[in-house]
């Protein structure tokens, strides 16, 4: 059932003092204004008008608390949730970085499977110290018949690159279990360095392989800078300290060093890919220039020896297929705190510490 009284203290529109002023006489002048009883004298009368009024008050004060208690109720909940929210989260967090159970052997023989994703660098998921961390625990699994590489990523840092081929080479040597690269969508130069580690290189039809060679690429902006009347200013102890700051002019004995570099680096690439894959490489000059194959192209030139998938892979080498994935998990505190660091540092101009050489295909 509806209440047909109705309350201008809390329902009515809000009203200046003089609009409240002549609503308070205009109701006082009404025939329903309260008006003295017979026989009633004026004390009386006044004494029905406070209590009215008091009255009056008293609603108004139960309404203004019931909608403060309201509101204080919805406070206290969206903050309950937002503490729940927290909590949830944080002991997901722990959970997943001290308490869920690391990579175990899979029950049975099953190939250990460790991931190469992205780009191969010191601060990313595809850096060497989580790689090959997950290669130890693969390799020393009783369970594990063979080390699968999976490998998506256009390759990155050389020094990374480096460091995972030396230990996969150190691995295979001792020749305790076969040690197997797949690549999936691509595998190109750091990420084919790896690769060429292996007993074994895998790739689909359609698989990009290859890139063998060394970039740096940046800009020069000197002529931009001398239009528009800016004074570049670098102080440096030693004539070619800052030979690749983009607003400076590269001489060209500088730039006849720097491609002596690139071509030195490029070497130690070459030199490492025919001492992994011997004579199973195709006698092409092109194989070194660069050029990206497919992976059905790959085979031919002997940069891969199969066209299989991870899952093609266990049906052929096992009874029951099983893989088991030995990657590493990702801290995501320190995730956290590297890309803040990176944000901070491009925010504050500072230099980042990734070497300019890099064995990636070019974008």
């Amino acid at each position: 059932m509806g209440d047909d009284r109705h309350d201008d203290w809390t329902q009515g529109p809000e009203l200046s003092a003089e609009q409240a002023r002549r609503e308070r006489e205009r109701r006082q002048s009404s025939p329903g204004a309260q008006q003295a009883a017979p026989g009633e004298d004026a004390e009386t009368l006044r004494e029905r008008q406070r209590l009215a009024q008091q009255a009056m008050l008293d609603r108004w004060i139960d309404g203004v608390l019931a909608e403060q208690r309201r509101s204080r109720r919805w406070k206290l909940f969206f903050r309950f949730l937002v503490v729940l929210l927290i909590l949830a989260s944080l002991g997901t967090t722990l959970f997943g970085v001290f308490l869920a159970p690391g990579p175990m052997g899979a029950e049975g023989p099953h190939l250990g499977v460790v991931r190469v994703e992205g780009v191969i660098d010191r601060e990313s998921r595809a850096s060497a110290e989580r790689i090959l961390e997950g290669v130890e625990r693969a390799w020393e699994a009783p369970g594990a018949e063979a080390v699968v590489l999976h490998i998506d990523s256009p390759g990155g840092s050389p020094v990374q690159s480096q460091r995972i081929f030396a230990e996969l080479m150190r691995l295979r040597e001792q020749g305790d279990k076969p040690i197997l690269a797949v690549i999936e969508d691509i595998g190109a130069s750091g990420a084919y360095y790896i690769a060429a580690a292996a007993d074994e290189i895998h790739a689909a039809p359609a698989s990009l392989v290859g890139s063998i060679g060394v970039i740096h690429a940046g800009f020069g902006f000197q002529e931009a800078i001398d239009r528009l009347g800016v004074e570049r200013r670098v102080f440096t102890a030693g004539e070619n300290k800052a030979f690749l700051d983009p607003f400076s002019r590269i001489a060209p004995e500088q730039r006849a060093f720097w491609q002596d570099v690139l071509a030195t680096t490029h070497q130690q690439f070459i030199d490492d890919v025919k001492a992994g894959r011997g004579d199973r490489l195709a006698d092409d000059e092109r194989l070194f220039s660069g050029l990206i194959w497919t992976g059905e192209q790959a085979r031919e030139l002997g940069l891969v020896d199969g066209l299989a998938s991870l899952d093609d892979l266990a049906r052929k080498r096992l009874a029951t297929p099983r893989v088991q994935d030995y990657t590493p998990r990702l801290d995501p505190f320190e995730r956290l705190a590297r890309r803040f660091g990176r944000v901070v540092a491009e925010w504050a101009g500072l230099p980042r510490a990734d070497s300019p050489v890099r064995y990636q295909l070019a974008p």
